[in-house]
């Protein structure tokens, strides 16, 4: 078993559950990190943290959650369910302190409810038809096990060090994403149509794989992006949902770079 690294450089709380994930090979991604500290702590446990006192003693929050849904409900599941009191207050007071974000793979469909979080994040998935800044969607779409070439946009802090383009075979979403309000760091180069996935509220209903009657738009490539929320950095990074992503090395400096430039 791995040790508590007390004089790591960076010590980071990372906020997990709420969507099934193999913890071992995650930890794993975060033992390679040297100089690099987390600490995971399952929700709704880590929800408790995520204000300045909380947080104190780390340098940086990484999500990896999906609270907010409720998927043992007989009707209607995942049922939405709202932040508890002071969480919403809370992490604003984070984010105006400065404490860097890092948000990775599912983090975009949590807390369905919360709207300022999701403009905070600058996206959203959505497990049912809703309403995103004002406008009717669809549920959002999702793809497991899709090879695709990670395309860099921009030379970053975030990117150093990776090739001009790299592959990834991870799950891919066809999500809202607020592109004119994000700095874009990476795209995936495959189509986000309708044709290339699935629907998630087919899904959660016992009909996987289809897409029957789903008509969605197509949808941004963008899977890496940052963005500036009170005097906090925030990077979300859309690849990561298993090994086949946490054990790629260029994933993990991705990953890694992330959480070095928002601590």
């Amino acid at each position: 078993m791995p040790t508590i690294r007390h004089r790591a450089p960076i010590q980071c709380l990372v906020a997990v559950r709420g969507h099934p994930f193999d913890r071992t090979a995650f930890d794993a991604l975060f033992q390679s990190m040297e100089g690099i500290s987390a600490t995971m702590v399952d929700q709704p446990a880590a929800a408790k943290l995520m204000n300045t006192d909380g947080m104190r003693g780390f340098d940086a929050l990484v999500l990896y959650d999906m609270p907010g849904l409720d998927f043992e409900a007989e009707v209607g599941a995942p049922q939405h369910l709202d932040p508890p009191p002071g969480l919403a207050d809370g992490f604003r007071a984070l984010l105006e302190e400065g404490k860097g974000v890092v948000a990775l793979h599912h983090a975009l469909a949590g807390w369905p409810t919360w709207d300022e979080y999701h403009e905070w994040l600058g996206g959203r998935f959505l497990y049912h038809p809703g309403t995103v800044r004002g406008r009717p969607v669809l549920d959002s779409g999702y793809a497991h096990g899709v090879t695709y070439d990670a395309v860099v946009l921009a030379e970053h802090p975030v990117t150093a060090g990776l090739p001009p383009r790299f592959t990834l075979t991870d799950e891919t979403y066809l999500a809202e994403i607020f592109a004119e309000d994000v700095t874009p760091l990476l795209r995936a180069d495959i189509p986000f149509t309708r044709e290339q996935f699935f629907s998630a509220e087919l899904a959660v209903g016992g009909r996987m794989y289809d897409r029957e009657d789903w008509d969605h738009p197509p949808g941004s490539d963008l899977i890496g992006w940052t963005r500036e929320v009170g005097r906090s950095r925030l990077v979300y990074l859309q690849p990561g949902d298993g090994p086949s992503a946490y054990d790629d090395v260029n994933y993990r400096r991705l990953v890694e770079n992330a959480i070095r430039w928002v601590a």
